[in-house]
């Protein structure tokens, strides 16, 4: 997928490469569970799945300054398995729990099919999918929203504009929430984004924030 060409007369200059990644699959998406802040580790799966990231990562070349992550396991272990695979282990890398999946309050733990048939299925789809309704307990992307922008804002745009190249490791919703500020959209819009464990989302942003290009590299 690729961003919308700019209609200016003059190209914009544009700043570092952003890359976003959800980490690969955790032992309770494996069981189909609601994980959100519960600290549970990679599956044989997303160990491959992180591995696979990196070596995507390497046939594009991309050399990073900088690295992001939350401060839960299965991501934190999918960024060292990338970088690992980059031979770029060294470089300089934040861990803070403004890109921890979003808190998913009496959900968490409860399989997904099993929620459905407690509470129903447009109810949960509500709280999984909405903007700013939050489960019982729990954050919306709302809600995670006012800790990831504010995250990026401060940490992450300062090193793109200096021209860094960087790689930010998270989470499905911390994500999400992320892609919604980066691609400005509404919320209703937000809710069909998905993304995929282990695969790298590539962006190219112009000095004044907007999108040059934007790509999901395929397995």
């Amino acid at each position: 997928m690729t961003g919308r060409p700019h209609q200016d007369d003059q190209p914009r200059p544009s700043i570092g490469v952003l890359v976003l990644i959800r980490h690969g699959e955790s032992e309770w998406n494996r069981l189909n569970r609601f994980t959100g802040s519960k600290d549970v580790g990679l599956t044989e799966e997303g160990l491959f799945e992180a591995h696979r990231a990196g070596t995507m990562l390497e046939a594009e070349g991309i050399r990073f300054d900088a690295a992001f992550t939350s401060t839960l396991k299965r991501a934190t272990n999918t960024l060292e398995i990338i970088l690992d695979e980059l031979d770029q282990e060294h470089i300089p890398t934040v861990k803070d729990a403004a890109l921890n999946e979003r808190d998913y309050g009496e959900l968490m733990g409860i399989n997904k099919d099993e929620a459905r048939r407690r509470w129903g299925a447009e109810q949960v789809h509500l709280w999984q999918r909405s903007y700013d309704i939050a489960p019982p307990g729990g954050e919306s992307l709302k809600d995670t929203a006012q800790r990831v922008v504010p995250f990026f804002e401060k940490r992450i745009a300062p090193e793109l504009r200096a021209g860094k190249n960087v790689i930010v490791v998270a989470h499905g919703n911390s994500l999400r929430a992320l892609i919604m500020q980066l691609d400005r959209l509404l919320p209703e819009d937000v809710e069909r984004v998905e993304l995929r464990t282990g695969h790298p989302l590539i962006y190219r942003l112009n000095a004044d924030g907007s999108i040059a290009e934007k790509r999901d590299i395929a397995a």
